[in-house]
């Protein structure tokens, strides 16, 4: 997995007051907790560019003042209208301790029921995944070639090496839906084609005129 560096500062003040005016200087107010003292600090916004806003996982490698920590992204929090970063909560790793972490799902691959005129619904984007950070993937890649119509991909059947997935197992990850237009005749094709085998059932069971055997 690749690894992000942020270069931070400790933060002499906390308060909300001293986060605005970080945040004013395109500074993003942060703690880094999980070793023997949560460290805060304030970081440089862009540096979080390639850790935020990207469709894989990364490791971070956190440098305040010359101490560097190896650790993971575990929540990030935005503006709800100017989308800036608020504020950001790192997890420190450490060799030999599984970790759990939200880890992209790419799909590949195109759905037959998609070429039909069906739509493919990605419900899941990411997947919950326990383990040591030296098996921890960049991300999960799923394969929707086999996805008809109505058919879909769930947590059950997804197998990563050495890591264990913490979703629900009957969660869909994707799902190729039927059109409106496409399902309604699909329902007709459906009732002709049990209609035609009621009808056919029937003349088969009823005795013939005149079959009957004379005494």
């Amino acid at each position: 997995m690749k690894t992000v560096e942020i270069i931070g500062y400790k933060r002499a003040n906390l308060g909300k007051k001293e986060a605005k005016r970080l945040r004013a200087e395109a500074m993003v107010p942060a703690v880094l907790y999980g070793g023997d003292e949560q460290i805060h600090f304030y970081a440089p916004m862009i540096l979080f560019r390639p850790l935020v806003f990207t469709s894989e996982a990364h490791f971070v490698n956190i440098n305040i003042e010359g101490d560097e920590y190896q650790a993971i992204l575990q929540d990030v929090s935005f503006h709800p209208v100017s989308e800036i970063i608020l504020h950001a909560d790192f997890l420190e790793l450490h060799k030999g301790k599984n970790i759990k972490m939200e880890i992209p799902v790419h799909l590949e691959g195109t759905a037959p029921g998609v070429t039909k005129g069906g739509t493919l619904i990605h419900k899941r984007r990411t997947l919950l995944v326990k383990a040591l950070p030296k098996n921890m993937p960049e991300h999960i890649t799923l394969d929707i070639s086999a996805l008809d119509f109505g058919k879909s991909i769930k947590v059950e059947s997804v197998s990563v090496e050495n890591c264990e997935i913490l979703d629900t197992p009957q969660a869909s990850i994707a799902v190729v839906e039927i059109p409106r237009a496409l399902r309604g005749k699909a329902t007709d094709d459906e009732e002709e084609t049990e209609g035609e085998e009621r009808a056919e059932a029937e003349g088969a069971e009823a005795p013939e005129e005149g079959g009957e055997a004379e005494s």
